[in-house]
């Protein structure tokens, strides 16, 4: 009876033991977890804390014999890996026939996928059949793309003809162009918006342009089967304005947006509430930050102008083409403008953009 007391005794102190250094071993591994992802060189979302005006030395000496002016092939991306580790370039431009396959945004409603969408893409995507840009400037070695935002900043800074000199032109929503090509230049490549934010007027769009639809939410897409297939746009389909009834664009001249470049803005980039993978209140990226983010995958160089809102001029123009003033903007429901311009800062100060307005 002793015997098998002690024994009892001795198997509970090893299983004991045991317990003790198995609870040691999983309690060093999270904490080696944690100093891996909590390096103090980071910041909670991913992003280098120190950002070098200078360029990293490796990438200095890459581009040091290339010509002034010379387009630098990767240069935006590598340099956004170089103060964000976690980047990954590799991200089709526009949906094509493969949508469903793309595993980063088949389980996310829009904005931020395509759940629930399928039937509507495959129908626009069978009638446009074209999921890329032009043969032109898909051949080009290295592209330099600069993405126009509409604010006031860019009034009376004559950058127009610096702006056509980029090879790819991107215009936001209903921002016009003639009447003001002094300053925003008269080349447009990509014109991206969604319906309440297209223009409303056919004469209004350029003729050499991609229109490209960035879908925010189920009815976007059912709009733009509407516009591809000239059917008639249904005003009880739960805009919450007015939005075109038609775009003067043949089929081939039509793209839809990645989602994931507003996925990846949101959450990755902003860090924006999750919610689930819903839209909700303060959690989607502007469509300017959008379009920046797709450009970091599709582009070699990268520049933005006509950015950022100077809250303390209430009186300075909100657009370059209206005399709207500043103190007319209202706090969003939908962006969060001060963690965008967070992220943007990043992005000018580690060289990754260049902010041709000096807005952001």
């Amino acid at each position: 009876m002793k015997m098998g007391l002690v024994v009892l005794v001795r198997n509970l102190l090893l299983t004991l033991c045991l317990c003790l250094v198995l609870g040691f071993m999983y309690y060093a591994a999270w904490k080696l977890h944690l100093l891996r992802w909590e390096d103090p060189k980071y910041d909670r979302l991913g992003f280098l804390l120190k950002l070098d005006s200078k360029l990293p030395a490796e990438l200095a000496t890459k581009y040091a014999n290339l010509s002034d002016g010379a387009c630098k092939p990767g240069y935006a991306s590598a340099l956004m890996t170089a103060i964000f580790p976690k980047f990954s370039r590799p991200a089709p431009m526009f949906l094509d026939d493969s949508f469903r396959k793309w595993a980063r945004i088949r389980d996310f409603v829009p904005p931020f996928g395509i759940k629930g969408q399928d039937n509507l893409i495959k129908a626009i995507l069978s009638a446009t059949k074209e999921y890329h840009l032009t043969p032109a400037l898909d051949s080009l070695s290295c592209r330099r793309c600069i993405i126009i935002g509409n604010g006031g900043v860019l009034a009376n800074k004559s950058l127009g003809a610096r702006i056509d000199d980029y090879d790819i032109v991107v215009r936001l929503n209903s921002a016009p162009v003639k009447g003001f090509e002094k300053d925003v230049g008269g080349k447009t490549t990509l014109r991206i918006t969604y319906p309440e934010g297209a223009m409303q007027r056919p004469e209004e769009y350029e003729k050499d342009s991609l229109f490209v639809l960035a879908g925010f939410k189920w009815q976007d897409f059912k709009w733009l089967k509407y516009i591809v297939y000239k059917e008639k746009v249904s005003a009880s389909d739960g805009f919450w304005k007015s939005v075109a009834t038609r775009v003067p664009k043949e089929p081939p001249e039509i793209r839809i947006l990645n989602p994931y470049f507003i996925q990846e803005a949101a959450f990755s980039f902003i860090g924006l509430p999750f919610n689930h993978g819903l839209m909700g209140r303060g959690n989607i990226p502007t469509l300017g930050t959008v379009a920046v983010t797709m450009a970091l995958h599709s582009c070699d160089q990268v520049a933005v102008a006509g950015f950022g809102y100077d809250m303390s001029s209430p009186n300075a123009p909100l657009h370059y083409y209206e005399s709207v003033r500043m103190a007319a903007i209202k706090e969003s429901w939908t962006h969060n403008i001060q963690r965008e311009k967070e992220f943007l800062r990043k992005l000018v100060k580690a060289h990754v953009i260049t902010d041709l307005t000096s807005g952001i």
